[in-house]
C-alpha cells in the first residue's frame, strides 16, 4: 500500500465506516487542549489560521489516491489538530467533492464557526461533525482548556449560526467523562445547548482510548445508554467499547503488541516506528488496554506502554 504524508487510512470508524483521513496540521496544533484528547496534550495552542501544510501537496496526494481507485465510505478532514486552522481547508473539501463521489466529512471542534470565512468553507462538506462537552463557561474551561481568546458563549452562537446556513448534515459529538460532566445537572445543560444548535444527529462518546490526562475516566457503557433520551434528537452511543476485528486491525494490534513485548514505548514512538498515524495508534492502544494485553506506565510527559 502506498504511503502518503498527509493522508492516513482508510481506517475503520463507527461513525464513518472506512474513513480516509486528511491531516491538515502538524501534530497537536489546536485551539483546545482537551483533557480527554486521545493524542495527548496540545503542544501548539493557537488561533492563527494559515496554510500549515502545503495545500498543493495535499491535493496531489488526494488526487493520486482517488486515481488509484481509492475506496472509502468517507473522506474526513481530521487528524493531528484542528482542521479549520488550515486557511485553505475549504479548497481541499471542494477538490475532493469534484474529484470523487465519496462524501466529505469535516471533524471540527466548532470553535471557529463564529468566523464567516470558516463557516463558508465548512459548508462545502457533506457532513460537519462538531463537538460539545460542556454546558457552561466554567466546565468548558476545565474540560477543553481553550485558547484564551475563545469565549464559550461566542462558540455556541457560531454553531447556531452555522446550523442556519448549512444545508448538509450537522452531527454533534458529546464527549462524556465519568465524574466530570456526568451529573444530571451537567447533562441537562449540555442537552439544552445541543437542542438550540439543532443538529441532525447527536452522538455520545467517552474516553475509551488513552486520554491526555490520567485523571480522566470513561463513562460506563450502560450509563451512556441511559442518557440517550436526554437529548433532542435522541442520541446514539458511538464509543468503541469493543475491538474492530478486521484483518488489518488485528495485524496492526499484533505488531504493536510484539513491539511492546520487546521494550516499553510511547504512542508517538509506536507511530514513528510503524509509520502509522497517531489516530490509528490511539485506536489500537485503546483496544489492547481494554483487553488487558498492555498497560500504561506513568512517566514525565507521555505515558509508556508495556506488555507483560
Amino acid at each position: 500500500m502506498k504511503k502518503y504524508q498527509h493522508l492516513f487510512g482508510p481506517v475503520p470508524s463507527r461513525r464513518f465506516g472506512r474513513s480516509l483521513g486528511v491531516d491538515l496540521t502538524p501534530y497537536k496544533t489546536c485551539n483546545f487542549d482537551c483533557i480527554f484528547c486521545q493524542l495527548g496534550r496540545t503542544t501548539v495552542k493557537t488561533m492563527e489560521r494559515r496554510e500549515y501544510v502545503p495545500t498543493e501537496k495535499i491535493l496531489e496526494e488526494l488526487g493520486d489516491w482517488i486515481q488509484s481507485s481509492g475506496e472509502a465510505d468517507y473522506i474526513t478532514l481530521a487528524g493531528s489538530g484542528e482542521p479549520t486552522l488550515h486557511s485553505r481547508f475549504g479548497d481541499i473539501i471542494e477538490f475532493a467533492r469534484k474529484a470523487s463521489s465519496i462524501p466529505v466529512a469535516l471533524l471540527t471542534n466548532g470553535a471557529l464557526l463564529g468566523n464567516a470565512e470558516v463557516r463558508n468553507a465548512a459548508s462545502k462538506s457533506n457532513i460537519v461533525k462538531i463537538s460539545l462537552s460542556a454546558g457552561d463557561r466554567d466546565s468548558f474551561q476545565y474540560i477543553n482548556r481553550p485558547h484564551p481568546d475563545l469565549v464559550f458563549e461566542d462558540i455556541i452562537k457560531g454553531m447556531q449560526t452555522f446550523r442556519k446556513e448549512f444545508t448538509g448534515e450537522l452531527w454533534l459529538e458529546v464527549f462524556m467523562l465519568w465524574g466530570v460532566n456526568s451529573t444530571q445537572k451537567e447533562v441537562s445543560q449540555i442537552a439544552e445547548l445541543a437542542q438550540s444548535i439543532r443538529p441532525d444527529r447527536i452522538q455520545l462518546n467517552t474516553a475509551v482510548r488513552p486520554p491526555a490526562e490520567g485523571f480522566v475516566h470513561p463513562m460506563p457503557k450502560e450509563k451512556l445508554e441511559e442518557l440517550v433520551d436526554s437529548f433532542t434528537p435522541p442520541a446514539e452511543v458511538i464509543a468503541e467499547f469493543s475491538s474492530d476485528f478486521s484483518p488489518s486491525t488485528q495485524a496492526n494490534e499484533e505488531t504493536i503488541l510484539a513491539m511492546l513485548q520487546r521494550r516499553p514505548c510511547t504512542a508517538k514512538e509506536i507511530s514513528t516506528v510503524l509509520g502509522l498515524h497517531p489516530n490509528e495508534v490511539s485506536k489500537y492502544i485503546g483496544n489492547l488496554e481494554r483487553t488487558n494485553q498492555i498497560h500504561a506506565t506513568a512517566a514525565p510527559g507521555d505515558p509508556y506502554y508495556t506488555a507483560p
